[in-house]
C-alpha cells in the first residue's frame, strides 16, 4: 500500500500516518458503529480512537518497503499493539477495553469483506482486577433528595411573599429523583421524551445501549417530582415546543454535561465529599436494590445489563458493605 501522511480520520483534526485508503475505511467504520450498530457518541469516539491508534501503530511499525494498513492486520500486529500499550503505563482494565474495541474493529472488517480472516478472533487482554462501584448509602441518597427538594422551594432573595419555586431547582430535584428511581443512564435520562412517562402504570419507556427498549417502574417520589417539574416549572425553560422530557437552560434537550453539574453540586449541597457523578447514583440504586432483597434477574432488567455477569458486581457491593458492617459492629470480628 501507498503510504500518505495527509489522511484524516473522520471527527479528527490531526493528520494522521496510516496507509492509503485506511481514511475511507474509518469512515465506513464510524457509519456501522453509528446507523446499524446505533452506539452512543461516547462508544464511538472511543472505538474509532483505538482503531486510529492501531492503524498508526501498525503503518508506524511495518517495513518502509511494506507500509501496511487495516488490510493486512495480523493477529502479532494486534499483540504487538497491545504490548506496547501496557509498556507505556496502561493498566488491565484499559488493555482489556483496547482489546476489545480492536476485535470490533477487525470483526466488522471481515464482516465487510475488507479481509478473509477476522485476526482479533485469538486476541486476548491481560485479566481485569475487579473493582466495586463506589456507591453511596440510603441515608445519605435520602439527605441529598432532601436538600434538593429544599433548595427548589427556598424563599427568592429580597422577597417579603411566601417562598417561591425555583424552576431550575424542580428540575434538578426531578433529575435526581429519577436517576435514584429508575437506576438510569445519563444518557438514557437525557433521552427521554414528554410521552416516555406513563402515569397510569408507574412506569418509564427507556431506550438504552443499542437502541433497545426497556420499561422501569417509576417511584412515587420520582413520579411527583415530574409532575412538579411539568406543572409549574417547565414552562420557564421551553422555547419552542419539545418533546424532550428534561430540557436545557436554553430551551433543548437536556445534555449529559448539565446532568453531571447537577448531581456534582447537588453531593456538594448535601454534605457529600469527593466526587459524585450520574453513575454513581446508577451503582447506589442497584446496590440498594439488592440490599432490599431484590433478585439479580430484577435488577438486571432494571439496569438494562443484557448480561447477568455484568448484574452480578452488586452481589459483591452488597457482600462487602455487610462485611464492613461487621468489622465495625461486632465483637469478634
Amino acid at each position: 500500500m501507498t503510504p500518505t501522511s495527509e489522511t484524516r480520520t473522520p471527527r479528527s483534526a490531526r493528520a494522521l500516518l496510516i496507509a492509503e485508503g485506511d481514511a475511507e475505511v474509518l469512515e465506513r467504520y464510524e457509519r456501522h458503529l453509528r446507523f446499524e450498530r446505533a452506539r452512543s457518541e461516547h462508544t464511538i469516539r472511543g472505538y474509532l480512537s483505538d482503531a486510529v491508534s492501531l492503524l498508526e501503530f501498525t503503518f508506524q511499525e511495518s517495513a518502509e518497503s511494506e507500509k501496511r494498513g487495516a488490510r493486512d492486520l495480523t493477529i502479532q500486529d494486534l499483540r504487538a499493539w497491545l504490548a506496547a500499550r501496557a509498556e507505556a503505563g496502561h493498566g488491565p482494565t484499559t488493555l482489556a477495553r483496547a482489546a476489545a474495541a480492536a476485535r470490533t474493529f477487525t470483526a466488522w472488517l471481515r464482516e465487510a469483506g475488507l479481509v478473509e480472516l477476522d485476526p482479533g478472533r485469538r486476541l486476548r487482554a491481560p485479566k481485569r482486577g475487579r473493582t466495586l462501584p463506589h456507591v453511596i448509602s440510603a441515608v445519605q441518597a435520602r439527605d441529598i433528595l432532601e436538600e434538593a427538594e429544599s433548595a427548589a422551594h427556598e424563599k427568592v432573595v429580597g422577597s417579603q411573599s411566601s417562598p417561591e419555586v425555583d424552576p431550575m431547582r424542580v428540575r434538578d430535584a426531578a433529575i435526581l429523583e429519577v436517576l435514584y428511581s429508575s437506576g438510569l443512564r445519563v444518557s438514557e435520562l437525557c433521552a427521554l421524551n414528554l410521552a416516555s412517562v406513563d402515569r397510569q402504570n408507574r412506569t418509564l419507556r427507556v431506550i438504552g445501549k443499542g437502541n433497545k427498549e426497556r420499561i422501569v417502574p417509576l417511584g412515587a417520589p420520582a413520579l411527583n417530582a415530574i409532575d412538579r417539574w411539568e406543572s409549574i416549572a417547565r414552562s420557564s425553560f421551553v422555547r419552542d415546543e419539545h418533546e424532550a422530557l428534561f430540557l436545557g437552560a436554553r430551551g433543548g434537550r437536556l445534555n449529559d454535561r448539565a446532568v453531571r453539574t447537577v448531581v456534582d453540586r447537588a453531593a456538594r449541597e448535601g454534605g457529600l465529599e469527593g466526587h459524585i457523578s450520574p453513575h454513581t447514583w446508577r451503582h447506589s440504586a442497584a446496590t440498594h436494590l439488592m440490599e432490599g432483597g431484590a433478585d439479580l434477574r430484577s435488577v438486571q432488567d432494571l439496569l438494562g445489563h443484557s448480561s447477568l455477569q455484568t448484574t452480578q458486581i452488586y452481589t459483591h457491593v452488597s457482600a462487602e458493605r455487610l462485611k464492613e458492617a461487621v468489622k465495625q459492629a461486632h465483637p469478634r470480628a
